[in-house]
């Protein structure tokens, strides 16, 4: 289990936002917890000094394509790159240096799998450079797909056979719990045990962290198999976790797995 962190782009600044409160271009905006002028590619070099690789860079609607690629290309290999990826842009951000593209919108269509989408980018970046983006928002007692700027539920529940099916088409899933998501109100327990249990292949989970300790509740619950992303909690990002807390914590995972 490892801390993954992440460069949020909104109209090419970085930001954190209530993710629940993402709307459409005509609507009002988010509600932004953070917002600053230090440049994506500051964070990426921050980052690559500190040898945290697998974050994301995920672009928040339009005019952020020029401060992402110069986020990857500042820490090649170090990061994936999310947000209205298609087969037809895709290439241009590997070829900037994102180890993986994340996909969720392109391959879900009227609250489905879209399978000749999901083949097709298959087919234009490969399995091992695609991430699919399980981010979910609960509803009665599941968790279910969210689309378009997390406003619509999908037909695509969480669960066992979703992730065992979906596992074959990429190499990584993210998943938001986007209900707590840049609220700092605590993860998603059920969720993060959820996808400790059932994913085969790695699993990122993001939303509500709060506290230094909850990459030990991610790790105990996740079973070691779900890595962590801490947001707007981050000091870097006006929270109250020290970042270079989180960094030590990691470097003590990795000492105690050189033992074994």
């Amino acid at each position: 289990m490892r801390f993954r962190p992440c460069i949020d782009l909104r109209e090419g600044r970085v930001v954190q936002i209530v993710g629940g409160t993402l709307k459409d271009e005509n609507a009002q905006g988010p509600v932004t917890n953070f917002e600053t002028d230090l440049s994506p590619a500051a964070y990426a070099r921050m980052y690559k000094a500190d040898n945290l690789s697998g974050g994301h860079v995920i672009s928040l609607g339009p005019g952020n394509y020029m401060a992402a690629l110069s986020a990857l290309r500042t820490f090649p290999g170090g990061m994936q790159m999310g947000g209205g990826i298609t087969p037809d842009n895709a290439k241009d951000y590997l070829d900037a240096g994102a180890s993986h593209v994340i996909v969720t919108s392109y391959v879900f269509r009227e609250g489905q799998v879209d399978m000749e989408r999901l083949v097709r980018l298959v087919a234009a970046v490969g399995k091992d450079h695609l991430v699919l983006d399980l981010s979910c928002r609960k509803r009665a007692s599941d968790f279910w797909v969210v689309t378009n700027r997390w406003q619509r539920f999908t037909e695509v529940c969480v669960n066992r056979e979703t992730l065992t099916w979906l596992a074959e088409y990429c190499d990584e899933f993210l998943v938001h719990g986007v209900d707590v998501e840049g609220k700092r109100v605590g993860i998603e327990v059920t969720l993060v045990e959820m996808l400790g249990a059932w994913s085969p292949i790695p699993v990122t989970y993001a939303g509500g962290a709060r506290t230094l300790a909850d990459l030990d509740q991610v790790k105990a619950l996740g079973k070691g198999r779900v890595d962590l992303t801490i947001g707007s909690a981050l000091d870097i990002f006006g929270g109250d976790v020290r970042y270079r807390d989180v960094v030590d914590w990691q470097r003590r995972q990795e000492q105690t797995l050189k033992r074994f």
